[in-house]
């Protein structure tokens, strides 16, 4: 089986057709292709896709090709449309169509500023080589596109990030992910909550949303990832965190688990069987069920809180990883119907 195909970030994108743009400006001929140095060295090329080139302004666009990962940006065409500066001013950064403004506090970037991010804006001023230039980014569709993002929770409002720190997207890479965590706990903290929850999917988090009365900006997208929201929260404490989830997903945090992924852990039924061992006829039951919604069926008839213990242990998992930060943890747990089934403490 071959290997999967490795692709480009908008960041990469955005910074070749800049290259092309400027190249139009001084020359009057577009490159294409248009080679750039990625951060570890590597120099790939892209084809343009757009060039046009007017009185004072030449713009390049590039679609992003992001290799086998479903990015929900591939395929997307990445625009740069540059002008020349007054002396002195540097490059500044704007916005065009599609592409999003911060809107809050808490990201790398100050509120007001385009969505392009620190490593893409260094990518963009060493092709300027010293330029005094106006750079305006703008992706086709990136505001549709931006709605199945992070962006609009994060408070990036009107379109799409342009990302990447290497220029180049790992497949099935689960950084994005985590890197959307940290920076909704950033964001959290610079809107001073003093409380967030992390949940497994839409369910968990409506329920908890509802549970505690949690503006959106306190919600963090964990999904299957709560050892990345316990070790970010252990360095950067919020008071109080609420995890959320399915039975499933959180008896596996009770085993330790803090990849909650159906490929990287599994249930523990031995465990499940453990914390009712004081009903042994139940515990054997529990050991030889196939899912854990069925330990949950065989414990509720035999009227013993698998849930409520199943939080307990998981708090107890979730306190270890932070160490003793400053952090207090509840835990609630759902069954498939939304119904909460267990909480701790």
């Amino acid at each position: 089986m071959s290997s999967l195909r490795y692709g480009w970030t908008t960041g990469a994108c955005a910074t070749a057709a800049t290259k092309a743009a400027y190249t139009a400006l001084l020359t009057g001929e577009f490159p294409d292709p248009v080679e750039i140095t990625l951060p570890g060295g590597r120099r790939p090329a892209f084809a343009l896709a757009a060039e046009e080139l007017s009185d004072g302004a030449a713009m390049a666009g590039i679609v992003k090709d992001a290799g086998d990962d479903p990015d929900v940006t591939h395929g997307a065409l990445v625009r740069s449309t540059v002008r020349l500066g007054a002396p002195g001013t540097g490059v500044v950064f704007r916005a065009g169509a599609g592409v999003g403004t911060v809107t809050k506090p808490g990201l790398p970037l100050e509120v007001g500023e385009p969505a392009i991010n620190p490593v893409p804006r260094r990518m963009m001023r060493e092709v300027l080589d010293g330029a005094d230039a106006i750079v305006e980014i703008s992706v086709d569709g990136g505001e549709e596109l931006a709605r199945h993002t992070w962006n609009p929770r994060l408070g990036i409002l009107g379109g799409l990030s342009i990302l990447g720190t290497t220029g180049i997207v790992v497949p099935y890479s689960c950084s994005a992910w985590i890197d959307s965590i940290r920076r909704g706990v950033d964001v959290a903290r610079a809107a001073g909550r003093t409380h967030v929850a992390g949940a497994t999917g839409s369910t968990s988090e409506r329920v908890v949303a509802d549970l505690h009365g949690l503006p959106e900006d306190a919600l963090l997208d964990m999904g299957d990832f709560a050892g990345a929201v316990l070790k970010y929260l252990r360095r950067h404490p919020v008071p109080r965190l609420t995890i959320a989830g399915g039975i499933g997903k959180l008896a596996k945090l009770a085993a330790g688990h803090l990849d909650l992924h159906s490929k990287r852990s599994e249930v523990d039924f031995g465990l499940l069987a453990g914390l009712v061992q004081e009903n042994p006829e139940v515990a054997e039951r529990v050991r030889g069920a196939g899912t854990a919604l069925e330990a949950l069926r065989i414990c509720a008839d035999a009227g013993l809180p698998l849930g409520d213990l199943v939080a307990a242990r998981a708090r107890e998992v979730a306190l270890d990883v932070l160490r003793g930060a400053p952090v207090e943890v509840d835990i609630v747990v759902i069954d498939r119907a939304g119904t909460i089934v267990g909480r701790a403490p």
